[in-house]
């Protein structure tokens, strides 16, 4: 039976309006204002809230910017003797699902309320495929070395609370998948985990998309834009590189870790968010303090929990596991049958340089399934290693010439400039 929240200062709505939901097989509950209510909300759920504008200690207008912090996907339908499309233009913009005139008609009443419950039913759905589509997505950790048993524990551990983690590691160690079962042991598991690659987005556009904004904030903003922080509410927001992020916004999410809270470009309104922050780098971010590039309450901030994802090289015995596992995987997506793999392969396997860590293996392992015969051999893994081995030196004494990334793409775009009419 739906469950339906009346709001009005009047008892005598409220009486009515009971007899008549209740009539068509609603469950009633009610309060006197605004305040009642966010109480009611936090104590209980509600499939519909029905609230008038109008009222004392806390009216529908202030009430409702509290019941989308507190209870998000419940629809509100405002209802007021006084209202006029001003009024009715506002509350629809402060999250309210419809609006409607007292005293209200009967059969648009009704309408309304299904069509809220089909609202709500749909959210609800959503959710539960969400959750069935990530536990499909979430990959097992594979293997069992010191290091793995040592991560898996503390996810035990700090997966049903709620503080905040810093994961580390060099790139491709599995910083994303650790993110991934932190969120999935958590209690915040029936809801998103919203991913933000800080590396990926300019520095100009990282506030946009962290925060949001309002239309006409700046040039390209046509319309009003929900930031990761407000899509992540009730669920948890992982902020993958976070060593790449621009000073400023570094500031304002250092704020809404602080008061739970963000604003977006453009706007002056503040917004509640209950979010669970996990954040990854391949820097030492104590390195980047001394800089300069990198705040030190911030990183205080993330820093409650640190996990270190350990690199490939420093977990060998863990690639037997993870060459079976990619095989299999890998296999399957072809839809070939299941290749086997010498025994002295795999320990010419434990002793390369995974410079790339579990993404270079995992490469790898395809490589050597398209290219071997029937089983993958010793002599194979001999000569990936030889003709990736001059490749992969030659790169390092490249990289090892520049002191960041972008010395170097300056460096590759002169010498292009040098030689492109060769080239053509």
């Amino acid at each position: 039976m739906p469950k339906i929240l009346i709001v009005d200062d009047d008892k005598s709505i409220r009486k009515t309006l009971r007899d008549i939901l209740e009539f068509e097989k609603y469950e009633i509950e009610e309060a006197a204002d605004g305040l009642e209510c966010i109480v009611k909300i936090k104590q209980s759920s509600y499939d519909v809230i029905i609230m008038d504008v109008k009222m004392p200690k806390m009216d529908g207008m202030e009430a409702i910017e509290k019941i989308q912090a507190l209870s998000p996907d419940t629809p509100v339908v405002m209802i007021s003797g006084h209202g006029n499309i001003d009024t009715a233009v506002e509350s629809v913009k402060k999250g309210a699902f419809d609006f409607i005139q007292k005293p209200p008609d009967l059969n648009r009443l009704l309408i309304t309320l299904r069509n809220a419950l089909d609202k709500s039913c749909l959210i609800t759905e959503k959710k539960v495929l969400q959750k069935k589509v990530t536990n499909l997505k979430v990959q097992e950790i594979i293997g069992n070395s010191q290091g793995i048993s040592n991560i898996k524990e503390t996810i035990e551990k700090v997966a049903p609370t709620d503080a905040r983690v810093l994961i580390t590691g060099q790139n491709g160690t599995g910083k994303e998948l650790v993110a991934r079962w932190i969120h999935q042991m958590s209690r915040r598991n029936d809801h998103s985990i919203i991913e933000v690659n800080c590396a990926a987005i300019p520095s100009e556009l990282i506030e946009s998309e962290l925060f949001g904004h309002e239309k006409g904030s700046f040039t390209s903003a046509i319309k009003q834009r929900l930031g990761k922080f407000e899509q992540a509410h009730g669920g948890t927001l992982f902020l993958d590189e976070i060593g790449d992020m621009s000073l400023s916004a570094q500031a304002k999410v250092l704020r809404a870790l602080q008061e739970n809270k963000i604003t977006r470009v453009g706007g002056e309104k503040d917004i509640s968010v209950d979010v669970r922050v996990i954040a990854a780098t391949n820097k030492d971010l104590r390195a980047e303090i001394a800089k300069g590039n990198f705040r030190e309450d911030l990183y205080h901030r993330l820093a409650v929990i640190i996990v270190h994802v350990p690199s490939l090289n420093d977990r060998a015995d863990d690639i037997p596991d993870l060459v079976e596992h990619f095989i299999g995987l890998i296999c399957d997506e072809y839809n070939t049958a299941r290749k086997k793999i010498e025994p002295a392969a795999l320990k010419l396997l434990q002793k390369v340089n995974w410079t790339g860590n579990i993404r270079e293996l995992r490469n790898v392992v395809e490589r050597l399934i398209i290219l071997s015969g029937k089983s993958i051999t010793a002599k194979d893994v001999e000569n990936y290693v030889q003709n990736a081995g001059t490749a992969s030196s030659a790169m390092e004494r490249l990289f090892n010439q520049f002191d960041d990334y972008g010395s170097l793409m300056n460096y590759i775009k002169e010498e292009y400039e040098k030689y492109k009419g060769v080239l053509v």
